[in-house]
């Protein structure tokens, strides 16, 4: 049983997690205690009213489980992690790296490449896909397509950081533009318009946030494990309380996994319209039955085996981020002359 895979989900409002002996108990009111080895187990996501013991707490610090808490809807809160893994010299070669400008454009330039890769292999498979002529979505995908071609050439040319920002900012925008190409449920809840968030305004932004906060938790769990610090990044630079380095490392991921799956998820009605609820606010959410059922199908994904383009080796989805954090380690330590980043075809 690999770990990276055993991320325990809490969505159950008054879930009461506790200690016993070696292992996490989980008390759900009207059921029986479940009780889970720590030792198997790479993390803890809770969602909501779902509380902790201290001596848990504890337990999971000492054996490395990280514990992240989200709100109902799936916004980060807060988390708790262990003593800090890896080598003291990697951290502070990393910050050492960040501080200089021509590093960090050169490490944003390489994850930029492999985002705006993986985005247009989407997009491409998107128009081979369209069978509708009459919309002109696959002239518009192709169109797309050919756009973030041309962002790929121009980021194989030495950019400063501001240049690398930019051609990443144009390329979401000619995504994003058209992504309600890649949504085929003819449901009216399931139009999109553009990206909002903070909060999601419409279903499929919902579900994407949603996707996205759990990518960036599994990015930032892995780069801890490795030894560098979350927080101190290279595209995105330096925020109080930002994990500025897990948001680079997940761009690779971004369409890849997280945007392929909510299409997955809405194109094969997986999620239907009554199951998100929008707020007097304006904001929508998630109700508990369509969030499980998504984090079914997270877990399942990241069960998929896929052979990774740099190290030609076949690995489950869920080690991706592992192996890239440990190939950016090496890159920063200077024993890779350019970071590779995950690309597919």
């Amino acid at each position: 049983m690999k770990r990276h895979l055993n991320t325990l989900f809490i969505t159950t409002k008054g879930t009461y997690l506790s200690k016993e002996g070696e292992c996490v108990c989980v008390n759900m009111e009207g059921k029986p205690p479940v009780k889970i080895p720590v030792h198997t187990l790479d993390g803890l996501v809770l969602f909501g009213q779902v509380s902790c013991s201290p001596f848990l707490l504890g337990h999971c610090a000492e054996h490395t489980v990280s514990i992240s808490w989200l709100t109902e809807n799936g916004k980060f809160m807060a988390s708790l992690r262990g003593p800090v893994c890896g080598n003291v010299l990697l951290r502070r070669e990393q910050y050492r790296k960040a501080d200089d400008t021509e590093f960090s454009a050169r490490a944003a330039r390489a994850i930029v490449i492999g985002k705006v890769y993986n985005c247009r292999t989407l997009v491409r498979r998107a128009a081979r896909e369209e069978n509708n002529s009459h919309t002109g979505g696959r002239e518009a995908l192709e169109a797309a397509g050919n756009r973030l071609g041309g962002a790929i050439a121009e980021l194989k040319n030495p950019l400063g950081l501001e240049a690398v920002r930019g051609i990443e900012g144009d390329a979401a925008h000619t995504y994003f533009r058209v992504f309600p190409h890649l949504i085929r449920n003819p449901d009216p809840a399931f139009a999109f318009a553009g990206r909002n968030r903070r909060p999601p305004m419409d279903a499929v932004n919902c579900l994407l946030s949603f996707l996205y906060t759990l990518l960036a938790h599994d990015v930032r769990s892995a780069l801890e494990v490795v030894g560098l610090d979350p927080a101190v990044g290279f595209l995105h630079r330096d925020r109080p309380g930002r994990p500025s380095l897990a948001l680079d490392l997940m761009e690779e991921f971004r369409h890849y996994i997280a945007d392929r799956l909510a299409c997955t998820l809405i194109n094969k009605g997986q999620v239907r319209a009554r199951g998100f609820v929008k707020q007097e606010a304006g904001a929508v959410l998630m109700d508990d039955d369509t969030r499980k059922a998504v984090l079914v199908a997270w877990q399942e994904r990241k069960n998929d085996v896929v052979e990774h383009p740099f190290l030609k080796e076949k690995m489950p989805v869920g080690l991706l981020w592992h192996t890239q954090a440990r190939l950016f380690a090496r890159f920063v330590r200077g024993e890779l002359e350019i970071y590779p980043p995950f690309t597919v075809r």
